[in-house]
């Protein structure tokens, strides 16, 4: 209860007590003020690492397509050309490689070489993956599908390219992580299964190009037969852990008729089948 002295109106003591503040409450907002400022001093010092990494990133992205680009002229006369499609560097240059490698070999990933994702895999050279990318000639309304998920990299430099990407991984494991990770990067145009890639997706066929990413001893017949006329596929052919070369194969758009070229030499993980694992 409050005391009123004698003659004093009640609305003058209510005034007063509006205008009055406890120390306790001028501390309270003290304490506040500082945390408050704290806590954007510490989140402008955040943004700032951000930046500053994502400059770095961009910066090694950048010297890896100078890599790819130097890799292209050298490899000219297996090639027939000396350089990348612009489009495909500019693509490869964009996609965030780190997200697809595990955290251990991170400070890695744009270096030109395969990296381990477990189970015995691993993705590609960046070199690689922009060469069987742009050999496949890929166009905005075309439907590629991949035999070989692994960390789900080359889909998502597919779904750069490509109206849909689908793409097969026998790991199931494999599978499953790809399959979150594209979605988490928003890939929406990259449809995943686990399954066994040697077969195709026969729901999804015809396609207009398709990659492989392991190497086989002889082309599936398959995936010729799910290759659209006028597409193309590339695919390493070679025994497991032996002299492998890249190759290029074209259906023709008239007749059908299957014809394959011999590129370069390269090295792949086996494409196995059936409940044996890629």
């Amino acid at each position: 209860m409050r005391w009123l002295r004698r003659g004093a109106r009640r609305s003058d003591a209510w005034q007063g007590c509006r205008t009055s503040t406890p120390s306790h409450a001028i501390v309270a907002r003290s304490w506040s003020a500082l945390a408050l400022g704290v806590f954007l001093a510490l989140l402008v010092a955040a943004r700032s690492l951000t930046a500053a990494a994502q400059a770095d990133l961009a910066a090694e992205r950048a010297r890896m397509v100078a890599t790819i680009e130097a890799h292209a002229k050298q490899a000219s006369i297996a090639l027939g050309r000396d350089s990348i499609a612009p489009e495909i560097l500019k693509v490869v240059g964009d996609v965030p490689r780190h997200e697809f490698v595990p955290d251990r070999v991170r400070g890695d990933a744009y270096a030109d070489r395969p990296l381990p994702i477990g189970y015995g895999q691993t993705v590609s050279q960046p070199f690689i993956v922009a060469l069987m990318t742009d050999l496949l000639r890929v166009r905005p309304g075309d439907v590629v599908l991949e035999v070989g998920t692994g960390s789900g990299y080359q889909a998502a430099v597919l779904a750069h390219l490509a109206r849909q990407v689908y793409t097969i991984e026998i790991v199931p494991a494999l599978a499953d992580s790809a399959a979150a990770r594209l979605q988490r990067l928003g890939y929406g145009n990259v449809a995943t299964r686990s399954g066994d890639g040697y077969y195709g997706w026969e729901e999804a066929e015809p396609f207009d190009g398709i990659i492989v990413t392991a190497a086989a001893s002889q082309i599936p017949p398959p995936l010729i037969r799910q290759l659209k006329p006028g597409g193309r596929m590339v695919i390493p052919l070679g025994a497991p852990f032996a002299l492998q070369h890249l190759v290029l194969v074209e259906r023709n758009a008239d007749d059908g008729r299957v014809t394959t070229k011999q590129l370069l030499p390269v090295s792949f993980v086996p494409l196995t089948s059936g409940s044996r694992q890629r």
